[in-house]
């Protein structure tokens, strides 16, 4: 079997030059068992990652193997043109626990494209191009979501048939309006989104993208009740609201099941992806018929919804209900939060912790300033590696570590987690 060195070595020269690995010394997965995963070399790591939040119950989770087995024991593919049980009960699944009333469910194969048809519904239904996106946000990599994305980083092309406004949202660290409490926060973010509707948009806006708690952007959440106030004015402008709930999904802020549900709103489109399938390519978008229907051009999606993911999806969307893995998540996420606080207060290097549940950042910046620290962040990185443990990393400007739990992570698995961070922070303090 290959080494980490000669898989890193042969994934240079296969794959493009803007795909880059995790880690100065890149690692190879090559099995996986609940929070665990080995290398190709039989090096032991915990999961606290999950391939960006996507094996959300646990590696090799039985109940999701016997039902791929299953299913793919009798037919993997078919497309939505035809009928197809799984598809259909997974949509009606998917539909009751949405929060949208007289639901519809169109599955694809990725958060980036459910994003990317959300954009197709809006802007059909409104009769507009107008998009209003979030500064700092993050919705995929496709031509239409890269449009909507707020990080240079991230942005490949500023070419894009949509006309996007960006308004103020959750990441306050960096925000003109950081010094105010949170009720205040809200209403300056709120009155600047009346006057860029009024001073910078035609006035028919087709809708507002928005992660209620922004992924790559850091994990960097808004006060609650955040978008049920911009919400207001969306609905005084007949403004859609698309909820990109893509990572925050399914109960992994431990509080609520999806992250709307902290703002008093109830989206009109929602799009979901990563963990549902626990590793298996699904994403979806939710909405109400009447927005769906407004799309008169035949449509049919290949792989979305094909019988051997939403298997998947079924069983993980299963577990996750019969479990309380929301619950969990809650419980677990306090634990690690506590956990790591004291460092957190320790080092004036770390900016702030934040995010909710098992979604947990720590941002990095230089003393007595907000001047990001990539050094401080890699060497967490590494430094969480040698210790066994696997984390991502993200934020504007690369200066985060992301910390993401299985949603059924054990009290054990938390408190060994924990110990690696503890050790890697305290390593990086020099």
């Amino acid at each position: 079997m290959a080494s980490n060195a000669e898989l890193a070595r042969r994934y240079a020269e296969a794959l493009p030059s803007f795909l880059r690995p995790l880690y100065r010394d890149p690692v190879s997965i090559d099995r996986g068992e609940g929070g665990y995963v080995w290398d190709v070399e039989g090096a032991r790591y915990l999961d606290f990652f999950g391939g960006v939040l996507t094996t959300m119950i646990g590696h090799a989770e039985p109940s999701v193997v016997a039902a791929v087995q299953q299913q793919a024991a009798k037919v993997m593919h078919t497309s939505t043109l035809y009928l197809n049980e799984p598809m259909i009960a997974f949509a009606e699944e998917v539909a009751r626990v949405s929060g949208i009333d007289d639901a519809r469910v169109f599955f694809l194969p990725s958060g980036s494209e459910a994003n990317d048809a959300a954009l197709l519904l809006a802007t059909v239904y409104r009769g507009s191009n107008q998009i209003l996106a979030m500064r700092n946000s993050y919705h995929g990599r496709t031509f239409s979501t890269q449009a909507i994305t707020a990080q240079r980083s991230w942005s490949s092309t500023s070419h894009s048939g949509l006309n996007i406004t960006y308004v103020h949202g959750g990441y306050r660290l960096r925000s003109p309006f950081r010094h105010l409490d949170d009720d205040a926060y809200t209403s300056a973010c709120v009155d600047d989104l009346v006057q860029l509707i009024d001073m910078t948009t035609a006035g028919d806006v087709a809708a507002m993208i928005a992660e209620p708690i922004q992924g790559v952007g850091g994990f960097t959440v808004p006060p609650d009740g955040f978008f049920g106030a911009m919400g207001k004015v969306l609905s005084a402008h007949g403004i859609l609201f698309i909820s990109d709930e893509v990572q925050t999904g399914w109960g992994r802020t431990g509080e609520h099941f999806w992250g709307y549900e902290a703002h008093g709103i109830v989206p009109d489109l929602l799009t979901f992806a990563k963990g549902v399938g626990n590793g298996i390519t699904l994403a979806g978008v939710v909405a109400r018929a009447e927005i769906f229907d407004r799309i008169n051009a035949l449509q049919f999606s290949t792989f979305g919804g094909n019988p051997l993911s939403v298997a998947a999806g079924r069983a993980t969307l299963a577990k996750v209900l019969a479990d309380d893995l929301q619950g969990n998540a809650l419980v677990m996420g306090r634990r690690l939060a506590d956990a790591l606080a004291p460092a957190v207060e320790r080092y004036d290097w770390v900016a702030e912790m934040r995010g909710r549940g098992l979604m947990l950042a720590l941002e990095f910046v230089h003393p007595g300033s907000v001047e990001p620290d990539l050094a401080r962040s890699a060497a967490v990185l590494e430094g969480c590696k040698e210790r066994g443990l696997l984390i991502g990393r993200g934020g504007l400007y690369g200066n985060v570590v992301r910390i993401t739990p299985m949603l059924n992570v054990t009290a054990d698995e938390i408190d060994e987690g924990a110990e690696a961070l503890l050790g890697a922070l305290a390593a990086a303090d020099v």
